[in-house]
């Protein structure tokens, strides 16, 4: 769901997402999708994952508030 050469990351404890350039790290208030659940396309089965789902500062996987 990124341009090639960059790479999809998550809000933490907030809803959305960016790319990022391959090779940077995520700032502040973001984080990499945890291996083998991350998006490909809209509506797949992560897409839907994390549409009530994001990471924590810990990077525990944790409910978006209604």
């Amino acid at each position: 769901m990124c341009l090639p050469g960059h790479y999809q990351v998550l809000a933490v404890n907030d809803f959305g997402g960016d790319c990022i350039p391959d090779g940077e790290e995520p700032p502040a208030g973001w984080a990499r999708y945890p291996e083998g659940k991350v998006p490909r396309y809209v509506g797949d089965e992560w897409d839907r994952y994390w549409s009530t789902r994001t990471l924590d500062e810990n990077g525990r996987i944790v409910t978006l508030p209604n």
